[in-house]
């Protein structure tokens, strides 16, 4: 399972071409011999902490149906957040909601992670990828996603760790998406973005 945003959703990815990272994580298990459904649960817009009239049910409440109420789930990769922390204020795509500290945000991945474990699934942290030029960008917001992602790669609390904003920076400036990864909105990954998001996931672990 899938589980996030609009980076899950595949927005940037060119349309009707099966090119999001699900989309190309499912054709690396085809080529692995290993064939596997990946289950494609995100959301544009979607937040962890708070609801929106416009990007729907937050993500600790959705999690429940669109998670643990499908069949057969062994393993969920979770990409959300920038969202809470991008939406707010100034530059905010839809409606502005409210400011979430990166305590609030780790309660909420907290919570996800416990959902999952009780019904028996692996959860798979994936770290939040750049920001830098786009319209969430500012010095409060990117401290906010460095402070959440050093979180998911040190805490230990999710079973593995997706390093994918690893996968999409550009090495010469970590805060934004390579040019070749680049939709041209600085914050979505494009057809190469999402295949080096997929190619990022090991699979043996999931």
């Amino acid at each position: 399972m899938a589980f996030g945003d609009s980076i899950t959703d595949g927005v940037g990815s060119t349309p009707d071409a099966d090119n999001r990272y699900p989309d190309e994580l499912a054709e690396r298990f085809v080529a692995a011999g290993r064939p596997r459904s990946v289950v494609n649960q995100g959301i544009a817009g979607n937040q962890v902490t708070q609801d929106t009239e416009w990007a729907g049910e937050k993500a600790v409440a959705r999690f429940r149906k669109d998670v643990l109420g499908e069949p057969g789930v062994g393993t969920v990769i979770v990409l959300e957040g920038i969202n809470d922390i991008g939406a707010a204020g100034t530059g905010a795509v839809g409606t502005p909601s409210p400011e979430v500290s990166v305590a609030q945000l780790i309660a909420g991945h907290r919570s996800l992670i416990r959902q999952a474990h009780a019904k028996g699934i692996r959860a798979i942290g994936a770290t939040l990828t750049p920001i830098g030029g786009s319209a969430y960008d500012s010095p409060a917001n990117e401290a906010k996603r460095v402070a959440v992602n050093h979180w998911i790669r040190t805490s230990g609390e999710y079973d593995a760790v997706a390093d994918l904003d690893h996968a999409t920076a550009d090495p010469a400036d970590r805060t934004r998406i390579a040019p070749a990864y680049d939709s041209g909105d600085h914050l979505h990954p494009n057809d190469a973005g999402y295949h080096a998001m997929a190619d990022a996931l090991d699979l043996s672990g999931l």
